[in-house]
């Protein structure tokens, strides 16, 4: 990779962290788990209210390491009317769970380790892969990464534009 091509890409991944303050940077996380991360930032309140609807909000808060791709509330309010709040129901629990462990790989995966790269994810939670593309900013399974690289103490949070829906 050319050494513009390359900090092209690093501009691109660093950008998206200036413009999303209330989560960037390592002094505002130290400590926190993925969970404590999310739960202090506003912009991901549904992520955290379908986290604890699933019972998964203390497995985030888990040993790890973890790679998280956290939709923020719009992504969720981009959904068809009423998807939200029907996964919400206790009796679509399980479905709820699928869609979050979706978005979870367990390992931690930096940006630097995607960027360039047209790749697969290795499984996710869920059990599904994810189609990451790294080429041009970072898009995963259709959602751009808006945010990369919040640090947590038992992972990494990549914020992204677009809740992942797993084929089944």
């Amino acid at each position: 990779m050319s050494f513009l091509r390359k900090a092209m890409l690093a501009i691109a991944l660093v950008i998206p962290v200036a413009v999303a303050p209330s989560i960037a940077g390592d002094h505002k996380v130290k400590g926190q788990t993925i969970t404590e991360v999310a739960a202090s930032n506003p912009d991901f309140s549904t992520l955290v209210a379908a986290l604890k609807a699933a019972d998964l909000a203390d497995a985030l808060k888990g040993a790890g390491p973890f790679t998280v791709f956290a939709p923020t509330n719009a992504a969720f309010a981009a959904l068809p009317a009423g998807t939200v709040e029907n996964l919400l129901k206790p009796e679509n629990k399980a479905k709820l769970q699928s869609v979050l462990k979706f978005h979870v790989i367990p390992a931690k995966i930096e940006s630097s380790a995607l960027a360039g790269k047209t790749l697969t994810s290795p499984a996710t939670l869920q059990g599904g892969t994810l189609a990451i593309d790294g080429t041009k900013g970072v898009v995963v399974g259709g959602a751009n990464v808006t945010a990369a690289d919040v640090k947590a103490s038992n992972g990494v949070i990549h914020v992204i534009d677009k809740v992942l829906l797993p084929a089944n």
